[in-house]
């Protein structure tokens, strides 16, 4: 990734464990190894686990070093050059439902959704700023009744996803129909606090974010268990499922359901970036990302390989200037003006109703202290989060958004209609 021309395309992530985490914390050393089938060079080999193996492998001991070098060195590309993001592997296995008959390694490109070999997405995201009614004033509410009658049909839908979808391989088909996986989330959280005067980042927004998504969850995993009564439960499905880390802390009634039914997806909720989709909905704010400006220019990729600039507007912004001439809304805040440490409080309070993952992407301003960095990262641990990655501007990776404040001096926004 330090070149500009290679892998310009492709999102990279470290997968590390428990173990490695604590040997930086420690300063201890820490061994590179591979699985080996023979040991023909008489080298000692350590059993660990390595790939999508539910039992450890033989492995061979290539180099060792000290954990914390290996750690600042991942560091130290995510802050010139924004990846690698980094996922927490046990983090993930411990919080898998399906513990008894997988183990993940890997995730979809942009990290949201863990998954087995072969393992296929099955995403859907509702859009939030549509259940905020008397958005901007002091009625501003969000509408309960009308979300869950939403995410009941967006559940089944998704659960059809899985019938209807032609497979470009057998064994994706397979292990489609074997775990019947989707992703429920959300898109325009951001807009939607604004929306409801509050402001991202803030005591408030953390509460209502965590409502929001333990709402969704339970009654996706509501409608779930409805529809094994009425087709029956994913075929991999078994008693051990009751016994992982997700289910026990489910609500104590939907666990006698799942004991009684069964489920029909072995997994329910993630949160994706969301970007394309939320441009097509009038440009929302993205996933559960913060608004990154009022206005501001995107770079499209036309056919012929050039790059084409179009200025864009935020929903909640247009929405608000059309009765507001100049002041922004009360609640405004974007990228440039959140700490870290907010980014992960909104990301930390939706994840315990996450049974899949979240991609969220800190944003840091060019100037943010290379030192302050590795504590970004380790409190995503501690705050038992499944990954985190981050974004700070430079020249190698370049911007798919970019500022429309220089061209237009003392102007917020440069859209006009």
């Amino acid at each position: 990734k330090a070149n500009a021309k290679l892998l310009r395309h492709f999102n990279v992530s470290v997968m590390v464990s428990d173990a490695f985490m604590q040997a930086v914390k420690n300063d201890e050393e820490w061994q590179l190894l591979f699985p080996v089938s023979v040991d023909d060079d008489n080298s000692a080999t350590i059993m660990r686990p390595w790939g999508s193996s539910t039992r450890p492998v033989s492995c061979k001991v290539y180099r060792t070093l000290k954990a914390r070098e290996l750690w600042n060195k991942i560091i130290r590309y995510a802050y010139d050059y924004a990846e690698p993001g980094v996922l927490f592997g046990d983090t993930i296995n411990r919080n898998n439902n399906l513990w008894y008959c997988e183990r993940i390694h890997a995730t979809n490109p942009c990290g949201e959704i863990p998954l087995p070999s072969y393992g296929a997405c099955d995403l859907g995201a509702i859009n939030l700023t549509q259940f905020v009614t008397a958005p901007f004033t002091v009625e501003a509410k969000v509408n309960w009744n009308m979300l869950e009658e939403t995410v009941k049909t967006a559940t089944r839908f998704l659960d059809n996803v899985i019938d209807v979808s032609r497979y470009p391989l057998l064994a994706q088909e397979e292990m489609a129909y074997k775990t019947r996986r989707i992703g429920l989330g959300v898109t325009g959280l951001a807009d939607a606090f604004v929306m409801l005067g509050i402001r991202y980042g803030s005591t408030e927004s953390i509460a209502l974010a965590r409502d929001i998504m333990q709402k969704i969850s339970t009654l996706t995993w509501q409608t779930s268990i409805d529809l094994a009564r009425e087709k029956g439960p994913f075929p991999l499905y078994a008693p051990e499922y009751l016994q992982s880390q997700f289910v026990e802390n489910l609500d104590a009634d939907l666990q006698t359901q799942l004991q009684k039914y069964g489920v029909r997806n072995s997994h329910h909720n993630t949160i994706a970036p969301a970007g394309t989709i939320s441009l097509l909905a009038n440009n929302v704010s993205n996933g559960i990302e913060p608004v990154f400006q009022a206005s501001y220019h995107r770079k499209v990729k036309q056919a012929d390989g050039s790059l084409q600039m179009f200025c864009v507007e935020d929903y909640a912004f247009h929405l608000w200037r059309q009765s507001h001439a100049d002041e922004m809304p009360p609640a405004w805040v974007d990228t440039a003006s959140l700490t870290p440490d907010e980014h992960l409080a909104v990301q930390a309070a939706m994840q315990p109703f996450i049974d899949n993952a979240i991609s969220k992407t800190i944003n840091l301003p060019q100037d943010f202290p290379f030192a302050s960095l590795s504590d970004v990262y380790t409190q995503a641990y501690e705050l038992g989060l499944k990954g985190c990655t981050i974004f700070r501007p430079n020249s190698v990776t370049g911007n798919v958004l970019e500022s429309d404040k220089a061209d237009k001096p003392g102007s917020d926004h440069c859209c006009q209609y």
